[in-house]
């Protein structure tokens, strides 16, 4: 079930939907995402303008009315009856520097009712002088000015305006306003003397209501910060100050002018910084996702679109692959009959070009494909009839010479019964290569021809070469191909046996499986080293020379005739000797073996 499962979707008809369909939602979803960013880009672009402008309005406020602040200030530094009173003028009588007094403080106070904003207007003197333009106000004795940040911030200033952040002010009597300070260091006319410090207190309820209803969005706002990042205005202050709200200050400080976003996820907000003239720095704070205000919506119109394309992609590609697939899985149909083996069939040629030219190379390489079988089945029996004639007639013909040699030697030397032994084995040996023309001989009969080789090898070594043969009976019977033990011991003689000093051993003997039949032929020669024995099996190229023709020959006639899990599989350590093994299944039938 689940194999079928499988198949279907590896199919052309379903990969031709698949592919529909993911084109299509892919191009969909490309389009929706550069969409939406690009909106949200060109509405943040856009938001980011109109904040810069705000804020640059609101910082065109804010100098004009500080402007005037430093307009009053330059007033008072003028004044010839503050330059009188704070000098060390030496009054007549007490009576006319009260007069003094009351002029300052009359000038003082012309000045904070022209404006409702002004909390208070004086001047400390440093030779301490008191006036204030508001009645009723008395100095806080608990209070020490000269420690208070906008009093020193003004001597240190040197006659510059400083401009405090909020802040409350606890200079006067019972009495502590929420303000923001203008104060300013006043020299005598000359410059060569400095008298005093000049006050201004602004109502912070005032700038608050000068900024609370400007909105960025639903919770979009505006807040000032001074040069140090203190907060001179912000709509929620107290939050600010309990750590239940926070700005990036730091990264506001670092900006002249221009905006960052801050990275909070869902909560994220746009900062447009402006700088001013007089250190502070009015900063507008946007949401991001109140930017695209309708994204959700932009989200499910994008969502439903796609599903509509992906409906009728599917609709189309299931019609166009249908066209496309049937003459494929008739042309498929067809092919699985010919894997069965029926080749006596024609395929229908479709009227589609491409499938139309597929069905006729088809027809082609089936016609082909008939053929060549039947000539590989001619190929391959005259070629392993020509391997086994070729085998037969592969005798060595320098054993035979140096065995006839060895005939005449002895019998020169009058040994008569080593002429009879040694001509028989070689007749018998020639004898057994013929067997009557038969692929299978016995096992038993196998052993009859190398043991005459051997005997004939034996006799012409003396006691250079022995061997053993020990073959059990229950095997003797089975069957196998003929002449696959002579090239193998050959083999061993004439290269491991013949170079080594002192005697050779060579035993043949046998195991076996419930299927199998394993000969085992084993010297004490010279061995070979692991490059020789890879070389050993591995097929020649045409025109190449080595040794091991004949050991090739069986190794490959076994795996013709028996299968490919059958042959030969060598064993050797340099200097030590070798072992062959011959594998072979338990006699086959002789019809079936014919058939292989």
């Amino acid at each position: 079930m689940k194999l079928g499962l499988f198949s279907r979707f590896r199919s052309i008809q379903t990969n031709m939907v698949l592919a529909f369909v993911l084109l299509i939602l892919m191009t969909i979803l490309i389009m929706s995402v550069v969409s939406y960013y690009l909106s949200k880009d060109a509405v943040q672009s856009n938001a980011q303008t109109y904040t810069t402008e705000l804020v640059k309005q609101v910082n065109n406020n804010i100098k004009s009315y500080v402007n005037g602040m430093k307009y009053i200030s330059d007033m008072v530094d003028g004044n010839p009856y503050v330059q009188q009173y704070l000098s060390q003028f030496k009054y007549e009588s007490l009576t006319e520097e009260q007069k003094s007094k009351q002029a300052v403080a009359d000038f003082l106070e012309s000045m904070a009712v022209s404006r409702a904003d002004i909390s208070s207007v004086s001047l400390f003197g440093y030779n301490g002088q008191f006036v204030t333009g508001s009645k009723g106000l008395e100095l806080n004795p608990f209070i020490d000015i000269t420690s208070l940040s906008w009093y020193r911030g003004a001597r240190e200033a040197g006659g510059s305006y400083v401009i405090s952040p909020s802040h409350v002010q606890p200079v006067f009597k019972d009495r502590y306003p929420w303000v923001v300070s203008l104060s300013m260091e006043l020299v005598s006319k000359d410059g060569g003397t400095k008298l005093g410090v000049f006050l201004i207190d602004l109502n912070f309820s005032v700038m608050n209501d000068m900024f609370q209803d400007i909105r960025l969005g639903q919770r979009g706002y505006l807040f000032i910060v001074d040069s140090e990042g203190k907060i001179v205005y912000h709509p929620q202050q107290q939050l600010i100050y309990s750590s239940l709200k926070t700005e990036k200050i730091a990264e506001v400080l670092q900006i002249k002018n221009g905006t960052f976003i801050s990275d909070e996820g869902g909560n994220s907000r746009m900062y447009t910084v402006q700088e001013s003239d007089f250190g502070w720095k009015i900063v507008g704070v946007s949401y991001v996702n109140e930017l695209v205000g309708n994204q959700n919506e932009v989200r499910l119109s994008f969502i439903f679109l796609g599903l509509i394309c992906i409906v009728l992609a599917i609709v189309i590609s299931l019609f166009l692959s249908q066209r496309v697939s049937q003459p494929i899985k008739q042309l498929q149909g067809y092919m699985k009959e010919v894997e069965k083996g029926n080749f006596d069939i024609q395929v229908p040629v479709p009227t589609t070009i491409e499938i139309g030219r597929l069905a006729r190379a088809f027809n082609i390489m089936v016609g082909k494909i008939k053929e060549l079988m039947s000539q590989v089945v001619r190929d391959q029996e005259l070629k392993r009839r020509s391997e086994m004639n070729a085998l037969q007639a592969q005798i060595n013909p320098h054993f035979l010479y140096n065995t006839l040699d060895s005939i005449i030697w002895m019998a020169e030397s009058k040994k008569f019964q080593e002429v009879v032994l040694m001509t028989s084995a070689l007749a018998k040996l020639f004898r057994a290569s013929i067997s009557k023309g038969e692929e299978l001989v016995t096992i038993e009969t196998e052993l009859e021809h190398i043991t005459n080789y051997l005997k004939i090898q034996k006799m012409r070594y003396k006691n250079k070469l022995d061997y053993q043969i020990e073959i059990g009976d229950s095997v003797r019977q089975y069957r196998t191909i003929k002449v696959i033990l002579q090239p193998i011991v050959e083999n061993a003689i004439y290269h491991g046996i013949k170079m080594k000093r002192g005697p050779g051993l060579i035993t043949i003997s046998s195991e076996e499986t419930e299927t199998d039949i394993l000969l085992i032929v084993g010297d004490n020669g010279n061995g070979m080293d692991e490059e020789k024995l890879s070389r050993l099996l591995t097929p020649l190229n045409e025109g190449e020379e080595g040794r091991g023709v004949g050991v090739r020959n069986v190794h490959g006639r076994l795996k013709l005739y028996f299968g490919a899990q059958y042959g030969l599989v060598y064993k050797s350590v340099s200097g030590e000797g070798t072992t062959v093994l011959i594998r072979f299944p338990k006699s086959p039938p002789l019809l079936e073996a014919g058939r292989r």
